[in-house]
């Protein structure tokens, strides 16, 4: 994220409708990648499972945009308290902003910079879901994420990008979210499973994804957003340095890909599609908060590292036996924190700021500043988390019952499944030409 700046009442920069323009863009592409979250999570789960899936991102868009709105965004970029969060009362409700009241010393409006955090807030929480798969209660999700995001990504969003924030001012680069975004939700993940406990059937029964389309579809919408998350986050494009944030983040993606397959293919012999999906997350994951400090040779470096790391941490939760159903930790938090210690070895100091990593004469400092912000970050969303999904567990429970988890949370969750079989086939008249039998067996076929 592009850093405060300071001016004086005579340099004070006038409206710039191209970097407005292009942050609305931006805005909307970053929105896009909650849905695209959605059909990726939807694919990887089985058929009795999509639809909650799909919801439990889908529902972040409401709740996270009223919370925003109301006091989000006064926690997050307010007047810093103690380093802790902000607060300023305009904030509240978004009623004390004018409509041509610019971001502290940007040439876009503060409805443009509050918009585009919005999406930000949006997605991570949502990030989270893909871990508590087809056993999580949806009110109890919902209730979750309204809680979470107040007390733990608002806050932590100051302590990374907010004036004041006390990882800001110690020097901390996380340009687009591997710490408030990733790492965030990838330690909320960790500490929820570890309250709720495993799916039932886990590592005994199949759980394939039931459409590795859907996956695919949905990596792609990702990979597309990920360019307004990523370059979108310089707040601007005067300098070049957002168009070099755009060309590292296709190039990483690319190398996370190539390293995730490679993997897979010396240790199991195949390349999938998943894996191809899977390895331009990580890729996307880790460059978010190095790509504006490096130059496209060490993005490189930072997406095949991840690919191979991340590619190998997914198998832990097997090792462990916490149930990460969709590899969050494996993927964000592990790709979250790869990508921020990076910065320490691969910042060229020629492009977001002046600070130099290991490998271009830097020495140790700054990544031992990465290091605190990665623990920080870590440390606190693990163990809030956990606590409020005990909380939530302990008064309204927090998991469906294990008959309706087998019978399907789908229909127990919210009355409806992602595919009507009981029409294929089906002529002119209506009438299905198929024998129930087949369709039963189809049924059960792809819901295993």
């Amino acid at each position: 994220m592009a850093p405060a700046i300071t001016t004086l009442a005579a340099d004070a920069p006038a409206l710039s409708a191209a970097n407005t323009g292009f942050m609305l863009i931006c805005s909307a592409m970053v929105m896009l990648m909650t849905p695209g979250l959605a059909f990726f999570y939807g694919g990887m789960v089985r058929v009795k499972s999509t639809l909650n899936m799909l919801m439990m991102s889908f529902i972040s868009l409401g709740i996270v945009t009223v919370l925003w709105v109301l006091y989000g965004f006064s926690i997050a970029f307010g007047t810093d308290n103690a380093s802790l969060f902000g607060w300023s009362s305009e904030y509240l409700g978004l009623s004390g902003i004018g409509v041509d009241q610019l971001w502290d010393g940007y040439t876009i409006p503060v409805f443009v910079f509050a918009v585009f955090q919005l999406m930000f807030a949006i997605i991570t929480p949502a990030l989270i879901s893909g871990a508590l798969a087809d056993r999580v209660k949806f009110t109890a999700w919902a209730l979750f994420i309204a809680l979470w995001v107040t007390i733990v990504y608002f806050p932590v969003a100051h302590w990374v990008w907010g004036s004041g924030g006390w990882l800001f001012e110690m020097g901390v680069i996380d340009f687009a979210g591997g710490t408030a975004v990733h790492i965030n939700a990838g330690a909320a993940a960790l500490g929820v499973i570890l309250v709720i406990g495993k799916r039932v059937g886990f590592k005994k029964d199949p759980m394939r994804p039931h459409s590795l389309p859907l996956v695919m579809l949905g990596a792609a919408l990702l990979w597309f957003g990920w360019f307004g998350f990523n370059a979108g986050s310089w707040l601007g494009n005067d300098d070049g340095v957002g168009a070099v944030m755009f060309v590292n983040t296709q190039v990483a993606t690319a190398a996370a890909m190539l390293a995730w397959l490679a993997y897979e293919k010396i240790r199991h012999g195949s390349f999938t599609t998943l894996g191809a999906a899977s390895g331009a997350v990580a890729g996307l994951v880790a460059i978010t908060p190095a790509g504006g400090s490096c130059s496209p040779l060490g993005a490189i470096a930072i997406g095949a590292i991840a690919g191979l790391v991340c590619a190998m941490a997914v198998g832990l939760k097997y090792k462990f036996g916490y149930d990460d159903s969709l590899d969050v930790v494996g993927v964000h938090l592990v790709g979250g924190i790869i990508g921020s210690l990076l910065v320490g070895f691969f910042a060229t100091g020629g492009v977001q700021s002046d600070a130099k990593g290991l490998f271009y004469g830097g020495g140790l400092e700054q990544l031992g500043k990465q290091a605190v912000g990665v623990l920080a970050v870590l440390a606190y969303s693990l163990v809030v988390s956990a606590i409020l999904a005990l909380i939530i567990d302990k008064t309204m429970g927090m998991r469906v019952s294990e008959d309706d988890e087998v019978s399907g949370i789908d229909q127990v969750e919210h009355a409806e499944t992602a595919y009507d079989f009981s029409g294929a086939g089906g002529g002119a008249s209506g009438r299905t030409t198929a024998a129930p039998a087949p369709v039963a067996t189809e049924n059960k076929k792809v819901d295993a």
